[in-house]
């Protein structure tokens, strides 16, 4: 008798705050060429690490009409594609700018639940992009200036010709299940009680899978085994990428690398501690394989 393959389903992506899901129905990317700066268009400007909104009936909404005459900016904005149809702008302003009434600045993280997840996604994607403009003036090769290729993101030397373009951090985060109970840690700069998934950066040679098992033995001690895949989330702070996984406990007894962590220990679904944000990754994971575990 033939027994039939039972098919599981790919992992599908999760309609997170960063990832493009949130913003796709009215974003048309596009690069920063033959923008006509005397049209008006919608603009994310920050200063510092902040936003500044215009107030609409109490809620911030993104400004539109031309660059405001009362701000000065400290980096020339430029275009990175259309909002609605309309050219959306990035740049930056001094830290210091006084920020005309109605507007405010609001911090671009994944902890501020006052921004719209659309509009704290197109923050983080004009975040990112900034930083990478920030630091895309002189060729790390022969230290000449970097000029614009067209129609891309990339920057070309003008003296060697080496080309560079914006780079994705890769980190891991995974949820390690032990039975009933799951594995959490805790940074000493998190607000107080608050634990998360471990995570960290891969390595030279490393597979994600492998970065898994690596990071989790090293800040905890615990060895995993049956490492799989479960969703993704762009991390603009500045430029990465986190894989997500879940792993089941394989060895081993909790030995905390205090140099990485403040804390790790084993938490039930009927008493779990004060978790990291719903916005983030790592609440996605813990709500679905976690505290929601068939």
């Amino acid at each position: 008798m033939r027994t039939q393959k039972i098919r599981l389903p790919y992992p599908e992506s999760v309609d997170l705050p960063f990832n493009n899901a949130a913003i796709r129905d009215f974003f048309q990317a596009g690069t920063p060429d033959g923008d006509d700066a005397t049209l008006p268009g919608y603009w994310l400007l920050l200063r510092g690490d902040a936003l500044l909104v215009d107030m609409e009936n109490g809620a911030p909404v993104m400004p539109y009409g031309l660059f405001p005459a009362a701000l000065e900016y400290g980096e020339p904005p430029f275009c990175i594609g259309l909002w609605r149809g309309q050219p959306l702008r990035v740049g930056r302003i001094a830290a210091d700018a006084a920020i005309p009434a109605p507007w405010t600045a609001i911090p671009v993280n994944f902890r501020e639940e006052r921004l719209g997840e659309q509009l704290l996604t197109l923050a983080g994607m004009a975040r990112q992009i900034l930083h990478w403009k920030q630091r895309s003036v002189w060729c790390p090769t022969c230290s000449a200036r970097l000029a614009v290729i067209g129609n891309t993101w990339g920057m070309r030397c003008e003296s060697c010709a080496q080309e560079y373009y914006p780079p994705i951090h890769p980190a891991v985060i995974v949820l390690v299940r032990r039975g009933e109970e799951f594995l959490l840690a805790r940074n000493a700069g998190w607000p107080a009680g608050q634990y998360a998934l471990i995570a960290g950066y891969l390595e030279f040679g490393e597979s994600l899978e492998e970065c898994v098992c690596r990071e989790v033995r090293e800040e905890t001690g615990i060895f995993v085994d049956t490492v799989r895949y479960v969703a993704s989330q762009s991390w603009p702070f500045p430029s990465q990428i986190m894989a997500g996984f879940t792993a089941e406990y394989a060895g081993g007894e909790l030995q905390v690398d205090t140099s990485e962590l403040e804390d790790a220990r084993w938490f039930r679904s009927d008493n779990p501690p004060l978790l990291s944000p719903r916005r983030s990754i790592s609440r996605h994971i813990i709500d679905t394989f976690a505290l929601k575990r068939p």
